[in-house]
Formats: structure tokens, C-alpha cells, sequence
């Protein structure tokens, strides 16, 4: 009955000596444990230095077409997408009304003028009778006068003839330069009044983005800063642009400036309404960029592992970063381009701690260390 205790107490000696040999371990393994990978980038100029803005490739020209003159519209001539000559005819009205008011204006200029050829007989038939002494001064004056007004009316008459001659052309919409229709905003057999829009052209030549400036980034930008386009069919391919002009005014619902950013693609096939990104440098300076999870607090303080190259060593570096992006964030200061940055398990690690650095294909940065070789 005695055998089960002296079993107990022989397992209960053998598990506290276990013990005291584990504590024994881990009171010097600080000293002997091999150095520890560490997943490691390097610091250096990328996207996080960048604001971004998208939008979308426009014609630089982009007149709305109407007509000067009111009415019906008879028909449509082309259509969005087509493109157009210096001239074509677009639409046109039913010019019915304006014929008849042609007409009109014409007559009225024939029966002034038949008016003026009578008021001048008048004049000269009663300047032959003044000369002999046959009518009085005043009324010679009397027909001056009537001449002189038929002059009036005649020429108040072929104005009015050219300005019916006009309107008669204007029932004709006349595309103004080459380009490519956009936009179509009314219908065949719709009346429009004068001046309201029938087409948008993109007129051929130069090719802008616009985009939109939030109220907070408004300020920094102004017309004349240079900036970096990129198509969203050119991935990786960034051409120079300039900022040529921001509106004044905040859109009342967006609350963006609008922008137009124009820029030089070269050879490179630009079509109108194609995605874009325009990037700036944020506060007009580049800025380094490391990953979000290299990130570590203390004291409120927000820094970085940075490893030293020569020991491997990782030092806390406290830094001052900007606004975050998806993926990094830009460090305004406290690194220097190439310094080696822990961007894994920063919080497992203590200051002087010798790393193993290794990239992210798990390959060696650097030879091991000799403690390394030791263990």
C-alpha cells in the first residue's frame, strides 16, 4: 500500500528538477540563442511620397454647340462618337419661318428703295424749279428732308434683309473644327430654344486630365506646378504634366476644385475619356516609404526597427510619417534612404537585438554574424 506514495514522490522530484533545469536555460539563452530572422525592407522613394488624384482624359477645346435662332429641330446629322470636319453640317432647323421672314425682309428693302429713287426725282425735279425761282426755300428743304429720310429707310431696310439673310444661315449648324462629337443633348423634332446645347465637340489637339482637388489640397496646388500623369492603359508609364488651371469655386455638392492638368503623351495612343492618375509630390517633396507593419509605438511616439548593416543590430529609430496609404506610408523624417527597416514581428524585438536580416523571398541580406556561426 506504501508503493503508490514512493511512486508519487519519485515522479513529483523528478518534474520540480526538470524545471529547475528549464529556468537554468532560460536565465543565459538571451546569450546563446542563434540570431532570430527578421523580415527586412529598405527605405526608399515610392508611392507613399505621392498624392494621387484620378480623373479622366478631356479635350483641352470643348465648345457646346447650339443654334443662335430658335425652333424646330428637322434633323440630326451625325452622332456620338463620329467624327467631324472644320464645317460639316451638323443639324439643322425647319426653316420654314425664317424663309417667309427672308422673304419679307427682302420686300421691304425693294419698296424702300423704290421710295428713295422717288424722293430723289422729288428733290432734283424741285432743286431745278428752286434754281429758277419757281418754289420757295422751305419747300426744297421739305424734300431734302424726305430723301434723306428714304436714305434712312433704306438702309434700315438692307440690315434688316442682311440680318434675315443671317438667321437663314443660322438654321444650319455648322461644326466650328475638327474634332469628335461627345455629347448629343436633343432629338430630331424637338423645338429648342436660341442657344441651347445640341452637341459637345472635343475639339482635335491638346489632351487634359481632369481632376478633382479636396478643399484640404487646394491650397498647395496652383496653376503652374509640375505633376506626373499616368494612364490607367500604361501602367508604370508617367509622362510630365502641368497644372493649367483650378477653378476658383468648390462644386456646391462635392465640394472638390475641379482641375485641369495638361500634359504631353508623345506618340503614345491618348483617347478622349480614357482613366487617368495624376500624381504630386505630397507637400513638394518626396518622402520615403515603408510598410504599414513596420510600424511600432512607444511612449506615443510613433518609430521604426531600423538594422544596422555591419552587426545586425536593430536600434528603435523614432520617425515622423504622413498620411497613410493602403499598403505604406510615407516617413517625412528620421531614415535616410536605404536604411534597413523591420517590417515584420516589430513587437517581439528589443533594443541592440541581433537580427538575421532576409527579404521577403526568405534569402539572407547579409553574411551571419559571429555569434551566429558560434550556435
Amino acid at each position: 500500500m506504501r508503493a503508490k506514495p514512493l511512486v508519487f514522490q519519485v515522479f513529483l522530484l523528478s518534474g520540480l528538477a526538470a524545471l529547475a533545469s528549464l529556468a537554468g536555460c532560460s536565465g543565459n539563452g538571451d546569450e546563446t540563442a542563434p540570431a532570430r530572422p527578421a523580415l527586412v525592407v529598405e527605405a526608399r522613394l515610392g508611392e507613399a511620397g505621392f498624392a494621387s488624384f484620378a480623373g479622366e482624359v478631356r479635350a483641352r477645346h470643348e465648345p457646346v454647340l447650339s443654334f443662335r435662332i430658335g425652333g424646330k429641330l428637322a434633323r440630326r446629322l451625325v452622332e456620338v462618337g463620329d467624327r467631324v470636319e472644320a464645317g460639316q453640317l451638323l443639324a439643322e432647323l425647319d426653316a420654314a419661318d425664317v424663309a417667309l421672314q427672308r422673304e419679307a425682309a427682302q420686300a421691304a428693302l425693294a419698296s424702300a428703295e423704290a421710295d428713295l429713287a422717288l424722293a430723289r426725282a422729288e428733290l432734283e425735279r424741285h432743286q431745278r424749279l428752286f434754281e429758277r425761282q419757281l418754289v420757295s426755300r422751305s419747300l426744297l428743304d421739305t424734300r431734302q428732308a424726305q430723301f434723306d429720310a428714304a436714305q434712312a429707310r433704306v438702309r434700315q431696310a438692307r440690315a434688316q434683309a442682311a440680318v434675315s439673310g443671317n438667321q437663314a444661315d443660322y438654321a444650319r449648324l455648322l461644326a466650328p473644327a475638327a474634332g469628335v462629337i461627345t455629347q448629343r443633348l436633343a432629338e430630331a423634332g424637338q423645338v429648342v430654344a436660341a442657344g441651347q446645347a445640341v452637341y459637345v465637340l472635343a475639339q482635335d489637339g491638346e489632351r487634359e486630365v481632369a481632376i478633382s482637388l479636396p478643399e484640404q489640397a487646394a491650397p498647395a496646388f496652383a496653376p503652374g506646378r509640375e505633376l506626373l500623369v499616368e494612364l490607367w492603359s500604361l501602367p508604370g508609364e508617367r509622362f510630365r504634366g502641368v497644372l493649367r488651371e483650378v477653378s476658383p469655386a468648390a462644386d456646391p455638392q462635392a465640394r472638390t476644385f475641379a482641375a485641369r492638368v495638361s500634359f504631353d503623351p508623345g506618340r503614345a495612343p491618348v483617347e478622349l475619356g480614357q482613366s487617368a492618375r495624376v500624381h504630386a509630390l505630397a507637400d513638394g517633396r518626396q518622402a520615403l516609404a515603408v510598410p504599414l507593419s513596420a510600424l511600432h509605438g512607444q511612449d506615443g511616439q510613433t518609430a521604426v526597427w531600423v538594422v544596422d548593416k555591419a552587426s545586425g543590430a536593430v536600434s528603435l529609430t523614432p520617425v515622423r510619417i504622413g498620411a497613410y496609404g493602403e499598403d505604406l506610408v510615407p516617413v517625412l523624417e528620421g531614415l535616410q534612404p536605404g536604411d534597413w527597416v523591420v517590417a515584420a514581428g516589430v513587437h517581439l524585438l528589443r533594443e541592440g537585438q541581433v537580427v538575421r536580416p532576409v527579404d521577403r523571398q526568405n534569402r539572407p541580406l547579409m553574411p551571419p554574424t559571429d555569434a551566429a556561426r558560434a550556435d
